[in-house]
């Protein structure tokens, strides 16, 4: 197997070479030939190299031939997803014919709360035969409107769901082809739903800047610094349940309970599902000693989170001072399963529980591992102190079961609060919230048709690899150094002329070739980096790659009005890594990746994708990366033609002690196919006005 060079992509063994007519005459023969087609890479100067593995491998020693670069991969990705039967206009707002062929016609439209207002969003309606058991789904039109032809005679279950309303079902008898049968559905909102925190997003850049530098202060203990930036950001965006949380937390770190319980209870009434605040104020109420007020934020806070260890210690707290020992016990338990070490100590608290109901050795036990791990505890002397008083009290005791006598009460200088230290914030201000801290709103009552959505956005994913030869691009690209708030110090801008291809030349082994002109090597970056293949994520999705994944359907969802199923993927650990690596000298570290799409519910298109690492990767100072990656759909009017490709690709990433966030814009594409006798012209290296130089 050719090893890949940290520069330089080597020639190429043991596959065919790739023809690709622009590689002929400007590109350096160095650039020709072949790699591990599996591996997206990023390159820079000092032999970094990094980027997804861009093709799909069949077996691991696969290997295939052409440049793999940010485009390629990228596109191939996206391409892959076509619109409808190549209907430029086949994804919202078409004319529809009302054909039966033979059978009846159901027009189902959605309104919400008032029937004289249609609903404002695209929704999902599902169409059930009683008799058969078998479900029929479509999504409404720019009318919300859903439309089901030659439907048999019987009776029908009509399903419709919407973010942000409660599901509602209907009946329908359908008894003749008569018709169109026209039902009404009137869609009431739901009072659960999640907050989408609008004034969050829209926050203006003034309050979003000194939101950014309160926060920078609050992490440095700068409390006056925090407090002058939040209440300037405040006076702009009240409505903020994220501000709220902030001053809710300075107000709690000044021990101003009384402040902080009030803006902490207004974050989590703007956001039901705020989880710091929850967990914040659950905390808070436990310190004034409001034990029922603590036990029911923690209450919600689990429901929206249940694996956070800590949120089962504070709740098995919050029990224990109501001496609801059972359920202050089960929640002790869970924290210790979920956490392990980290939740050491939720073993005071559960070593204390079991004291009170007469476990004495369990409880014991419990205290004594808490002080193996944390002997350097401030509680330690304290937890001591009560072992020592608990065995002279029981000395001859042999099991809990003997002797039963009044409940052991724990100390009262054992305060399990004081083992936990005080609380941080968990805010990422440079990058955007991570793939599991990002709250979702999903329809009620609706279950995902797990299989369908898979299969079909499988297809589109495949579609590329079928059916596309080759295309074009100008790629524009933004590259920002940041600062630890996220303000860039350093910005620079590129553009390239840029091609791209695939094709399978033999069953199972993909050739890819791309080429930016003049931009080859790491050097023509900003910063020396060389982005590439970022919209490949669309290949986690294609069948041969997927099982590589585990993945779960979360409900159905909405992207910029348009109802799209959100499905959750993660690297599995059994299973090789073909997607994501980095080459530092000539070691290549894979590194796993979780993350969330978007497809629409209408054609199982991927709208967007957002991606981060399942862990950072310490051995070669990756600390943190998080992609974004926007679709769209691209018309080719000559080849009456629409792909989904990508409109955008952004990436946040701290690499090496610094920080950075680039973003990849790209337009003016172009479609050839393999027997077609059109020509492009290749990109000229001397065509230096579509190239600018640096803005520095």
């Amino acid at each position: 197997m050719n090893r890949v060079e940290p520069l330089l992509i080597s020639s190429c063994t043991g596959a065919p070479a790739h023809k690709h007519p622009l590689a002929r005459q400007s590109r350096p023969a160095s650039c020709r030939g072949c790699f591990d087609g599996r591996k997206r890479l990023w390159d820079t100067s000092s032999d970094v190299f990094m980027a997804l593995r861009c093709a799909i491998a069949v077996t691991s020693s696969r290997r295939f031939c052409g440049l793999v670069c940010f485009f390629c991969c990228l596109l191939t990705s996206a391409s892959a997803q076509r619109a409808g039967m190549n209907d430029p206009n086949s994804l919202r707002g078409n004319s529809i014919a009302y054909n039966s062929d033979g059978g009846a016609v159901i027009v189902v439209t959605v309104f919400t709360e008032s029937s004289k207002v249609r609903l404002d969003r695209q929704s999902v309606v599902r169409l059930l035969n009683k008799r058969t058991q078998t479900a029929v789904w479509e999504t409404t039109t720019d009318r919300s409107e859903a439309v089901f032809g030659s439907v048999q005679y019987g009776g029908y279950e009509i399903e419709v769901s919407a973010v942000g309303f409660l599901t509602a079902n209907s009946e329908l008898e359908v008894g003749s082809s008569q018709g169109p049968f026209e039902i009404n559905v009137v869609l009431e909102r739901d009072p659960a739903a999640v907050n989408l925190n609008v004034a969050d997003d829209a926050m203006p850049s003034r309050a979003r800047k000194n939101t950014r530098r309160a926060v920078a202060a609050l992490r440095s203990g700068n409390l006056k610094a925090a407090q002058k930036r939040l209440g300037e950001a405040y006076k702009l965006v009240p409505t903020s349940a994220e501000l709220n949380f902030l001053l809710g937390y300075l107000y709690f770190l000044e021990k101003d309970f009384e402040q902080a319980s009030t803006y902490l209870d207004y974050a989590t009434s703007l956001n039901p599902r705020h989880l710091q605040a929850l967990a914040l104020l659950g905390r808070l109420e436990l310190e004034r000693g409001d034990f029922r007020t603590a036990s029911s934020a923690l209450e919600q806070a689990v429901a929206v989170d249940a694996e956070y260890w800590l949120l089962h210690d504070l709740l098995a707290e919050a029990y224990l001072k109501q001496q609801n020992y059972e359920k202050a016990r089960d929640e002790a338990q869970l924290a210790i399963q979920k956490g392990n070490k980290q939740a050491t100590p939720a073993q005071l608290v559960l070593g204390q529980v079991l004291l009170n109901l007469q476990r004495d050795q369990e409880g014991l036990l419990a205290l004594k591992t808490y002080l193996e791990d944390s002997p350097g505890s401030p509680m330690a002397p304290k937890v001591r102190d009560l072992i020592d008083e608990i065995e002279k009290r029981n000395p001859a005791r042999s099991s809990d079961t003997e002797n039963k006598q009044e409940s052991t009460t724990a100390s009262e200088g054992v305060d399990p609060l004081l083992a936990l230290g005080e609380p941080t914030l968990a805010m990422k201000g440079w990058q955007p919230p991570g793939i599991d801290d990002t709250e979702l709103s999903v329809a009620s009552r609706i279950n995902c048709p797990y299989e369908k959505v898979i299969d079909g956005s499988g297809e589109r994913v495949k579609e590329l690899v079928d059916d596309v030869a080759r295309f074009s691009a100008i790629e524009e690209l933004l590259h920002q150094r940041l600062n630890s708030l996220g303000d860039p110090t350093r910005t620079e801008t590129r553009k390239f002329n840029y091609v791209a291809s695939i094709s399978e030349t033999d069953p199972g082994l993909l050739l890819v070739d791309e080429y930016r002109a003049e931009h080859l090597s790491p050097a023509g970056f900003p910063d020396q980096i060389a982005t590439n293949g970022f919209a490949v994520l669309a290949l986690v999705f294609h069948p041969r790659m997927r099982d590589a994944f585990e993945m779960k359907c979360e409900g159905l969802g909405d992207w910029h009005g348009q109802a799209t199923w959100l499905v959750r993927f993660e690297q599995r650990d059994d299973r090789p890594n073909h997607i994501h690596a980095y080459k530092v000298g000539g070691a290549v570290y894979p590194v796993g990746l979780k993350g969330r799409a978007w497809i629409t519910a209408d054609n199982f298109q991927i709208a967007r994708i957002e991606a981060e690492l399942v862990k950072p990767a310490p051995q070669i100072q990756l600390l943190a990366e998080h992609q974004i990656v926007e679709y769209g759909p691209i018309p080719f009017q000559k080849k009456n033609t629409v792909l989904w490709l990508p409109k955008s690709a952004e990436i946040y990433f701290d690499f090496r002690k610094h920080r950075f966030y680039r973003r990849h814009s790209f337009n003016h594409y172009m479609l050839f196919s393999v027997d077609t006798d059109e020509k492009r012209k290749e990109p000229k290296a001397s065509h230096t006005e579509n190239i600018p130089a640096p803005n520095t």
